[in-house]
């Protein structure tokens, strides 16, 4: 067995673990990283600390701590209540707002994290208003983000676009974005539609069951932005779905109950926009700016700082970045190269466009978007340049592989939707969320390599 197999089997068998236990996977992997890097790859200890995420850390440390004052200032009940108002009783439209809300984000050029994290906390909680499940809410904002992404001002975007400079077809960065939005936004339809129609059979089943209580919130449970349920109840659902907060009245029982618009609320709906400028206008990493804005919250409201950083996710943090660290290893010593010079030694440019979507998504699921398709550049223009082949229907099929699979829970994105969940569910939205991105992995680079490969759209 080579290096790079028993590396990938020690990842697996990390997951596994982590999925199957109460162990913390990340944690398994960090340790793991420093074993099989320094015994089976031969590198030294400070090589395998440098594969850190340190952007990604900045990322979702700034980002849960300042949506964190944001839930706890009650500013998401603020914007909660507004969209409620502007949905009225139309709750198909809930969905439909926060996904043209995040694509008009991600295309005026906010980076897909600084989109989903200014949107996932209004979304979510508006979602468990109308009784839609956080699970579904949550992937029509990240299909949201993916759609606007490759926007030729976005960073997905711009990678995507010298893709087809190299291959020579840079007018076709129109239809990249056009096309990327489109099979976005019909997944994020096919999403909503599915996961909601599983939670209508539990609840179905377990009234039938008489199990009334597994789909009410224990006493207290919830909190500003909506309980979640209990992660013991028997239907296996309480990371999908979010009762009603407390206190506020549903869209059938009437107008909702209004939320005033506070001074605190107000400067930091001002800070929810400076973050916005600061990322897209300014070029300021995300984390950083987060990081900026919840420290000028924090001076202005100091009581506001302990119970924030006691309510961020610092388990789903610790699973991140440890699997990432352990991505970074393996780069590291070679593994993911051993992939990419088999995918260049192929013959055939179609199974070789087949194959590169499937290896961008499952390296993406686990990294970077954007440095995976940095990485894999080089290896898509060969491909691309081949006559049998359109270049902007393989750029196409490689950017939508690596974008749709950032639901994935060791992805920024997919970490900021695990960091809106409630402490006790995180195992459960983990599960939920990999699962998701695994049924990507196996199903979307094969549709994207037939519609715009083998057809030729293009």
């Amino acid at each position: 067995m080579s290096l790079s197999l028993i590396a990938f089997a020690v990842l697996i068998g990390a997951f596994a673990i982590g999925s199957f236990t109460r162990i913390n996977a990340g944690l398994i992997a960090t340790v793991a990283a420093f074993g099989v890097g320094t015994l089976v790859a031969g590198l030294s200890v400070k090589d395998v600390i440098a594969q850190f995420p340190a952007g990604l850390f900045f990322i979702l440390v700034g980002a849960t701590l300042l949506f964190a004052i944001v839930r706890i200032n009650g500013t998401i009940d603020l914007l909660a209540y507004w969209a409620e108002l502007l949905a009225g009783n139309r709750r198909f439209l809930v969905p439909v707002l926060m996904f043209l809300l995040t694509a008009a984000l991600a295309s005026a050029g906010a980076f897909t994290p600084a989109a989903i994290a200014i949107v996932a906390p209004v979304g979510l909680a508006l979602g468990s208003r109308f009784g839609i499940s956080t699970l579904s809410m949550g992937l029509v904002i990240v299909q949201g983000a993916n759609a606007g992404a490759f926007s030729p001002v976005n960073p997905f975007g711009v990678l995507g676009n010298v893709m087809l400079d190299d291959a020579g077809a840079a007018e076709d960065s129109l239809k990249l974005y056009v096309y990327c939005f489109l099979f976005n936004a019909v997944l994020a339809v096919i999403a909503y539609l599915l996961i909601e129609r599983i939670m209508k059979k539990r609840a179905a089943r377990a009234g039938d069951s008489g199990s009334e209580t597994s789909l009410t919130p224990a006493p207290g449970d919830a909190g500003s932005t909506g309980g979640a349920l209990p992660s013991g109840s028997g239907t296996g659902t309480a990371v999908l779905t979010a009762p009603a907060p407390t206190g506020v009245v549903t869209p059938a029982a009437g107008r909702p109950e209004k939320v005033a618009a506070t001074p605190i609320r107000i400067l930091t709906l001002a800070g929810i926009g400076a973050l916005l400028v600061l990322t897209t206008v300014f070029g300021l990493d995300v984390g950083v700016a987060s990081l900026v804005v919840a420290l000028a919250l924090i001076v202005v409201n100091p009581g506001v700082q302990k119970p924030a950083v006691e309510s961020m996710p610092w388990s789903a943090i610790i699973l991140v970045t440890g699997i990432v660290t352990y991505v970074g290893m393996l780069e590291e010593m070679g593994a993911l190269e051993e992939l990419q010079a088999g995918i260049a030694g192929l013959g055939n440019s179609s199974v070789a466009a087949l194959i590169t979507s499937y290896v961008v998504g499952i390296v993406s699921a686990f990294a970077s978007t954007t440095g995976t398709l940095g990485v894999i550049s080089p290896i898509v223009t060969p491909i691309a340049l081949d006559p049998m082949l359109t270049p902007i229907g393989v750029v196409t099929a490689i950017a939508i592989s690596s974008s749709v699979v950032d639901v994935s829970p060791m992805s920024t994105s997919g970490a900021l939707l695990m960091a809106s969940a409630q402490p006790k569910d995180e195992r459960m939205f983990f599960r939920a969320l990999l699962l998701w991105a695994i049924a990507m992995i196996v199903v979307v680079p094969l549709l994207v390599w037939f519609i715009f490969v083998q057809l030729g759209i293009g």
